[in-house]
């Protein structure tokens, strides 16, 4: 993960904030050299010319996958396979949910909404790990699951998943 200037700021508030909770304050200067040191900066003087408020150029892509029942969703990207929820979003109760999900370094959203992403759709996510990966999605059952490697492939060894919706996903470990 790539931190901003303003992400070490925001750690440095969360940090006063978490603290302040547990009854003990520091300044916010403080706070600030603490986070650039977890960072692995000498100090926040170092942090803040080495670290860039706004990276020049595009960032990395967020696919959206269309989804038609959240708690399908839920139960297989978040219990199955692990991702978090970043945020999620309705216009009012009722509405089509939007929700962005990640783990490690993949982000992607889901959404209900009609004309967000097309169901069978392919997203390739790089793994560190194939062999690893599924050991690790194995010890959570999936009822209609039970991926496997494919070793030769392309890419390098892939698992391949589809999900509730027919978007596929292939978790590749490359070759390289």
């Amino acid at each position: 993960m790539h931190f901003t200037l303003n992400d070490a700021k925001t750690a440095a508030r969360t940090l006063r904030r978490s603290l302040a909770a547990a009854d003990a304050s520091i300044s916010h200067s403080r706070a600030l050299e603490i986070v650039s040191q977890q960072l692995g900066f000498t100090d926040w003087n170092t942090a803040s010319a080495r670290l860039s408020a706004v990276r020049p150029g595009m960032g990395a892509s967020v696919p959206v996958l269309r989804i038609h029942d959240e708690s399908l969703a839920r139960e297989f990207y978040l219990d199955y396979l692990g991702f978090t929820v970043e945020w999620e979003h309705r216009f009012e109760p009722g509405m089509p949910l939007y929700l962005r999900i990640r783990r490690d370094e993949t982000t992607l959203d889901l959404s209900e909404h009609h004309g967000d992403g097309t169901p069978g759709t392919v997203v390739w996510v790089p793994v560190a790990n194939a062999v690893t990966f599924l050991a690790e999605i194995s010890t959570r059952s999936h009822p209609r699951l039970n991926p496997g490697i494919d070793r030769d492939a392309p890419g390098g060894p892939t698992i391949e998943i589809t999900d509730p919706f027919g978007n596929v996903l292939r978790l590749c470990e490359t070759n390289d």
